[in-house]
C-alpha cells in the first residue's frame, strides 16, 4: 500500500511540475543542434575549399598555357620540369600532379587531327595522332595545318574534413594557339 502511494504521488508529481518546468529546454536544444550545426559549418567550408581548389588549378593551367604558346624556341625536358614546377606552386598541390603538353595541328583535306609532339611528366603517357585523330568534340575548329598547345594537368584534391566530399583528381584541358611564331617546337624545330 505504502508503495502505491509513493508511486502515485511521483506519478501526479511528475505529470503535474516536471513536464511543465522548461529551465532545462535551451540546454537540451543546444546539445541536439550543436553538432548539427558544427557538421553543416564544416561541410560548407569543404564545399567552398573544392570549388576554390578547382578554380586555382583552372588558373594555373591556363598561365602554363599561356607561358607555353608565348615561346619562339624549342622547349626542352628543363622547361618542362620548370613548367610543373609552377604549376604545383601555383595549385598548392605539391608532388601530387601530373602534366601533359602536346603540340596538335588539323589537316582540312582528312579532317583529322594530328599530334607534333607530346611530353609529360607524372603518371600520364604522351598523345599519339592516333589519341587525337578525331577530338572534334574536345578541340576547337581549325583552319587547314593550324597548330596549337594543348596543356592537360592532374592534381589531387584532399579535403581539409571528413565531411562526406571523398579525394578526387582535378584535372584541366587548355588549348592556346601560339601568339609569337607559328608553332611550338620540342627540342628541334623540323
Amino acid at each position: 500500500m505504502l508503495m502505491f502511494q509513493i508511486k502515485s504521488t511521483l506519478k501526479s508529481a511528475l505529470r503535474c511540475d516536471f513536464l511543465r518546468r522548461e529551465d532545462g529546454s535551451v540546454a537540451v536544444e543546444a546539445m541536439v543542434v550543436m553538432p548539427l550545426l558544427f557538421w553543416t559549418y564544416l561541410s560548407m567550408f569543404s564545399i567552398f575549399d573544392a570549388f576554390r581548389m578547382y578554380s586555382i588549378n583552372q588558373k594555373a593551367a591556363y598561365t602554363i598555357g599561356d607561358a607555353i604558346s608565348r615561346e619562339t624556341v624549342p622547349i626542352d625536358g628543363s622547361y618542362l620540369e620548370g613548367v610543373r614546377d609552377l604549376f604545383e606552386y601555383l595549385s598548392r598541390s605539391e608532388g601530387k600532379s601530373s602534366i601533359r603538353v602536346s603540340s596538335i595541328y588539323y589537316n582540312a583535306a582528312q579532317d583529322k587531327y594530328y599530334s607534333d609532339w607530346s611530353q609529360k611528366l607524372g603518371s600520364v603517357s604522351a598523345l599519339t595522332s592516333a589519341d587525337v585523330n578525331h577530338w572534334h568534340e574536345k578541340l576547337p575548329i581549325l583552319p587547314d595545318k593550324e597548330r596549337l598547345v594543348l596543356v592537360e594537368t592532374w592534381a589531387e584534391y584532399d579535403p581539409p574534413f571528413n565531411t562526406g566530399l571523398e579525394e578526387r583528381e582535378i584535372r584541366n584541358f587548355v588549348f592556346t594557339r601560339p601568339r609569337y611564331a607559328p608553332r611550338v617546337c620540342w627540342v628541334t624545330c623540323n
